[in-house]
């Protein structure tokens, strides 16, 4: 007979006794994200609505006001709050936990080409002289390494740092922007990371999840529970492999 149906012919208390040895014995599943503690909501934001009927000087007029008033470092910083508290009550349950970082609006910021292109996207424009009259190269700003940090994404990284869990940087520039982006990551003060994962030059699939995916797999192959993974785009985010995602707001452009 089965646990259950020789517990019904001992009665309750032996039928409990039955029940606990056998919950004793079976081996437990390790947590995971389905067993994890229940993610936080991340809280609305105030990111414009395009008025109707649709005008694009009146959206990009949007986006700047919304970008200028503050709104925008509001909303980043409340949701980094939210998943600060959630890391800091969550690594000490976990044998190894990690959190995973986007880096382009997530950790560092490209406003200033989004203003000098009038946010157009020019990825292989020959120069980016900020201010100009030309546009500027995006592939070109990468190179020059002056992206400024993300204040509360900073501050959100250093506290991780001091309670010694490990981040991980997943990002969709080429790997032949890799050290330029080394630079500007330690010169926007991010130090003391785990590891930087960038994509292959030669990835041309016309999504970013799936490489984004992949190396969080080989993050959790590697022992560790990813208890936050924090990025501007739905794509930083879907495939799983983390207990809790985290969106932060970006209206100005979208990555597949």
């Amino acid at each position: 007979m089965t646990g259950l149906a020789s517990a019904r012919h001992l009665g309750l208390p032996a039928a409990l006794g039955v029940l606990l040895v056998l919950q004793a014995c079976t081996p437990q599943p390790p947590q995971t994200a389905a067993t994890a503690t229940s993610c936080p909501p991340v809280p609305a934001d105030h990111a414009p609505v395009a008025e109707k009927p649709l005008n694009l000087d009146k959206v990009k007029k949007q986006l700047r006001e919304y970008h200028n008033s503050n709104l925008y470092d509001a909303d980043l910083a409340a949701t980094l709050v939210v998943a600060g508290a959630y890391a800091n009550g969550r690594f000490r349950n976990v044998i190894k936990p990690a959190v995973v970082l986007d880096i382009d609006e997530t950790s560092l910021s490209n406003w200033p080409t989004f203003v000098a292109d009038d946010f157009g996207f020019f990825p292989k424009a020959a120069a980016c002289n900020i201010p100009s009259n030309e546009a500027c190269g995006f592939n070109k700003w990468i190179d020059m390494a002056v992206a400024p940090a993300i204040p509360p994404t900073l501050t959100f990284f250093n506290d991780l740092k001091s309670k010694q869990v490990p981040v991980f940087f997943i990002t969709g520039r080429r790997h032949s922007q890799r050290a330029v982006t080394i630079r500007n990551l330690q010169a926007a003060g991010f130090e003391g990371w785990a590891r930087l994962d960038t994509r292959p030059d030669d990835d041309t699939a016309p999504s970013i999840q799936a490489f984004k995916t992949g190396k969080r797999q080989e993050i959790e192959r590697e022992g560790y529970t990813i208890i936050a993974n924090i990025g501007d785009q739905q794509s930083d985010l879907e495939g799983g492999s983390a207990e809790c995602t985290f969106k932060l707001p970006n209206p100005f452009y979208f990555i597949p």
